[in-house]
């Protein structure tokens, strides 16, 4: 690190755009905690199914602008379908039970998305999109340091993101309104907010981040279900932060994704590499032990 500080700029950098895309993807599964109580384990796929929707409507010749508003339109409608089919039928079930049916969510876009778009790995369509391409050279710390302006781009997107996610929850009244939900559904439903108006829209706002995240990602590899694998970074990231907490989903992302650039660039070699594909959840197996709550969640405290 001291020999060749460009080096360590270089992977710092990498390690926070991967972070703030981490931080965008763990947003969706703290709105669906926030609103239902329940970790969505299908948000990762949620990401893919939305990448895909994308790519196959240009192939089959939607104009690329055109293909986002039907995508959204396409994530409303799962999300209208969720409420109705799965969620409104278990209202004041235990929260295990919710969760399983994020499992059964899971699984069903799995199928269907593989049914519909393919197994196979689609170029997601970022210069269609206007996205940036190329790179832009810094001379900094004695060396070049190389920043790809879709890394940029990402970054910046994701961090607008996240702000609106953020004023939106702390100052609307839907924002009250999913807080409310969140804390009890029994309450909520006794003061007049309709627990499946709620759902509808905190599913759809999910929908929303995981589209932007599959762009995002999509970018900056390819689309296909191995993105899933990517999206469940999320989860130390949450372990971290604490599961219901905005800031905690920001601070997290950053921590695992320069976390595991560092490891993987500076460490991997001395244990044979494959440290990325890892860290993250070592870390979270840390905090786990030590401060499970989070960095910024409650302190669960059960009086007796």
């Amino acid at each position: 690190m001291v020999q060749a500080p460009d080096l360590l700029a270089q992977t710092i950098w990498e390690g926070l755009v991967s972070g703030v895309l981490y931080a965008l993807i763990a947003l969706g599964f703290v709105l669906i905690f926030k609103a239902s109580g329940v970790f969505n384990f299908a948000q990762g796929i949620m990401v893919v199914f939305a990448a895909l929707t994308l790519v196959g409507l240009y192939e089959k010749g939607v104009p690329a602008f055109l293909t986002v508003i039907l995508t959204l339109g396409v994530m409303f409608a799962l999300a209208v379908t969720i409420e109705r089919v799965v969620l409104r039928p278990l209202v004041n079930q235990p929260d295990i039970i919710l969760f399983m049916a994020t499992f059964g969510i899971t699984y069903f876009l799995i199928g269907f998305g593989e049914a519909i778009f393919g197994g196979n790995p689609k170029q997601m369509i970022a210069e269609q999109l206007y996205l940036p391409k190329g790179a832009i050279d810094l001379k900094i710390l004695g060396g070049i340091v190389s920043l790809q302006k879709i890394d940029i781009a990402a970054a910046i997107i994701a961090s607008l993101m996240i702000a609106v996610l953020a004023l939106f929850f702390q100052y609307t009244r839907i924002g009250r309104a999913l807080r409310a939900v969140a804390d009890s559904h029994k309450a909520a439903l006794s003061v007049g907010i309709s627990l499946n108006q709620i759902w509808v829209i905190v599913w759809f706002t999910a929908g929303i981040v995981a589209l932007i995240t599959g762009i995002m990602w999509g970018a900056r590899s390819d689309v296909s279900f191995a993105l899933e694998i990517v999206a469940l970074k999320a989860l130390p990231v949450l372990i971290l932060g604490g599961f219901t907490s905005i800031p905690g989903a920001i601070v997290g992302g950053l921590i695992i994704g320069i976390g595991e650039k560092l490891g993987e660039f500076y460490w991997g070699p001395l244990i044979g590499g494959g440290i990325e594909s890892w860290l993250a959840y070592f870390i979270a197996l840390g905090f786990l032990l030590f401060r499970p709550q989070g960095l910024f969640g409650d302190k669960i405290i059960e009086r007796i």
